[in-house]
C-alpha cells in the first residue's frame, strides 16, 4: 500500500452455514461483482482461522485514496450488492479502514 492509500476490510458471518452451496455462492458472487468495480484494487475473499476472532470470512480490496474509496462506495454495482446480497445475508459483520501512517 503506498502513502494514501486506503485498505477496506469487511469481516462478517453469514447467515448460511459455513461451507454451504449459499455461501460459496455469495463469496464468488461479491468478488466478481466487486472486484469489477474500476477503483478496487488487490480484492481478496478471506476466511478466518483465529479463535480470537467470531467472524467467519472476510473481504478486503486496497483504494488509492479517498476519492477512489467515495466512488466505489456510490458505485451502483456496490449499492445493488448491498441492498440486494448483503443486507438478506450477512448475519453481522465489522468494517475497517486503514491508512498508512
Amino acid at each position: 500500500m503506498t502513502n494514501g492509500a486506503i485498505r477496506h476490510m469487511a469481516l462478517f458471518t453469514l447467515k448460511h452455514d459455513s461451507g454451504s452451496a449459499e455461501a460459496a455462492a455469495f463469496l464468488k458472487d461479491g468478488e466478481e461483482i466487486l472486484s469489477a468495480i474500476p477503483v478496487v484494487a488487490n480484492f481478496e475473499v478471506l476466511r478466518q482461522i483465529s479463535v480470537k476472532c467470531d467472524f467467519d470470512y472476510g473481504f478486503s480490496m486496497e483504494f488509492e485514496n479517498q476519492e477512489a474509496y467515495d466512488a466505489y462506495n456510490a458505485h451502483p454495482d456496490h449499492q445493488r450488492f448491498v441492498r440486494e446480497r448483503w443486507e438478506t445475508e450477512v448475519l453481522r459483520f465489522q468494517e475497517i479502514d486503514l491508512m498508512e501512517s
